[in-house]
């Protein structure tokens, strides 16, 4: 009945989320992140380096990081966490430009915008392939999630930064639910996009969750193959978990992964948990006539938001 109330429910569900992704690590990861810049290229109006950070001890992150000319140049602005798509040949080279399937060039198009981009590599695709048990991670969705919350504290190290704002996330299909995961345990993250990311566990698919059970996900899901019912979490809880942050969905009708007729159910029942916190409004939801997609008219509507939200434009 009030979001004080809703705050025990809410760890109740984080608590639920880690049962099966593993623990969210505590201090004694954060390691410093001895971050290195290997190259550098100049696309115009903006610079993209390719560096590495250390996420924990042991553990070097390969990600993109773009930057306007003119935060080079002392104008501060906000930094916009850029999450990818799976992509087993490129990784994260695909959200900068570098190839793959088109629509999904948000960290660079965010960067001709104006605001700085980092896009760490998913674990366990294309060439970051990380142990995760000699690195002590229970799952590759805990591991990313990790990664990209010390990326957050790497951008907060950058002069040219304005993190008093806090930052936004966006992400299409695996970046989409990587979003919403990183924002659940982030509260930084004050704008999340997720494109494609999701449906009720009980509509993945008909209910068949296998998708899930791969190391660079949940290895535990297995357990609730055949009864996706019983899996103590679902994205009803992890998208109220998000509010009062605004939120940009993007769910096209077509999409052969994700129904969007789920998104609708799961929205609607986190909308009065909104309401709670005065954030009425704050979700948008769009259904572009469009396959497992994040096209130019939605994916600039996001950018609009995110200009919004850390801009107050």
């Amino acid at each position: 009945q009030t979001a004080a109330e809703w705050q025990k429910r809410r760890a109740a569900a984080l608590e639920g989320f880690q049962a099966i992704a593993g623990p969210l690590p505590g201090k004694e990861m954060r390691c410093e992140l001895d971050a290195k810049v290997i190259s550098e290229t100049d696309c115009g109006s903006y610079v993209r380096r390719f560096i590495e950070y250390s996420s924990q001890p042991g553990g070097r992150v390969p990600a993109w990081l773009c930057i306007p000319k003119k935060a080079l140049a002392g104008e501060k602005t906000p930094a916009v966490l850029c999450l990818h798509p799976t992509e087993n040949n490129i990784g994260h080279d695909v959200v900068v430009g570098l190839g793959g399937k088109p629509h999904r060039q948000y960290a660079s198009e965010l960067a001709e915008r104006g605001f700085v981009t980092l896009a760490p590599s998913y674990p366990l695709l294309a060439k970051y392939q990380p142990d995760l048990k000699a690195l002590n991670m229970p799952s590759g969705t805990m591991k990313a999630i990790w990664d990209n919350i010390r990326g957050l504290d790497y951008l907060e190290t950058l002069p040219f930064v304005d993190a008093s704002v806090g930052f936004a996330a966006i992400g299409h299909s695996l970046g989409g639910h990587n979003s919403i995961y990183t924002a659940s345990f982030e509260p930084r993250i004050k704008a999340v996009v997720t494109s494609c990311g999701f449906d009720s566990l009980l509509d993945y698919y008909g209910g068949n969750i296998k998708g899930y059970v791969q190391e660079r996900y949940m290895l535990k899901m297995e357990n609730y193959l055949g009864h996706p019912q019983d899996v103590p979490w679902d994205y009803y809880e992890l998208i109220a978990a998000l509010a009062p942050r605004h939120l940009f969905i993007n769910a096209p009708l077509r999409d052969a992964n994700f129904r969007h007729d789920s998104v609708d159910r799961i929205v609607a029942a986190a909308e009065p948990v909104y309401r709670l916190h005065d954030a009425g409004g704050h979700i948008t939801v769009r259904h572009p006539d469009s396959d497992h997609d994040f096209p130019d008219a939605e994916r600039f509507e996001a950018y609009a938001l995110i200009e919004k939200v850390l801009r107050g434009k």
